[in-house]
C-alpha cells in the first residue's frame, strides 16, 4: 500500500461567497490525508506524539487546477514520496469524485523533532514501517 484515499463532501464553511472552496481549505484537507495515511499504516500520528516527537511542517506547496464547490464529493489521495532519516514528504492529489477531475496537487515536507524542538531521527519502529510503504503512488483507477 503506497496510497491512501480519504473521501468526503465539501462543507459549506470551506467555501467563499461564490460557493467555491477557499484555497486555505486544501491545506486542511492535506492534513486530513496525512492523518488518514498514518492510521492506515497502523501508526496514528497521536502515537508519534506519545513517543515524544512531532512531524513539523517545513514546506507546503499546492497547485490549483480546477475549483471544488460546495457539496461536491472529493477525495484526497495521499502517499509518501520521500523518506529520510529525519524527515519525509507527503504528496497529495485532490480529485472530484463525480468525474475524477484533478482539482489540486501538492506536497508537504516534514522534519521530525522532539518536544523540545530539536531535530531528531524518525523513531526506528516507525522508520521500518515507512520504508515498506514509501514509493511512487498507485495509478488512480
Amino acid at each position: 500500500m503506497t496510497t491512501v484515499t480519504t473521501t468526503f463532501h465539501v462543507r459549506y464553511a470551506e467555501t467563499d461567497a461564490m460557493g467555491i472552496v477557499h484555497h486555505s481549505a486544501y491545506i486542511v484537507w492535506f492534513e486530513e490525508g496525512r492523518s488518514a495515511y498514518m492510521r492506515a499504516i497502523g501508526f496514528p500520528y497521536s502515537r508519534v506524539e506519545q513517543l515524544g516527537y512531532y512531524f513539523t511542517v517545513v514546506e507546503v506547496h499546492a497547485r490549483f487546477l480546477t475549483p471544488a464547490r460546495y457539496d461536491e464529493r472529493v477525495r484526497v489521495e495521499t502517499h509518501i514520496s520521500e523518506l529520510k532519516s529525519r524527515g519525509l514528504t507527503f504528496t497529495y492529489r485532490v480529485l472530484r469524485d463525480a468525474d475524477d477531475a484533478l482539482l489540486v496537487e501538492g506536497y508537504s515536507r516534514h522534519v521530525c523533532i522532539d518536544h523540545a524542538g530539536r531535530v531528531r531521527r524518525i523513531p526506528s519502529e516507525l522508520m521500518r514501517l515507512l520504508q515498506g510503504v514509501v514509493g511512487p503512488p498507485h495509478p488512480t483507477q
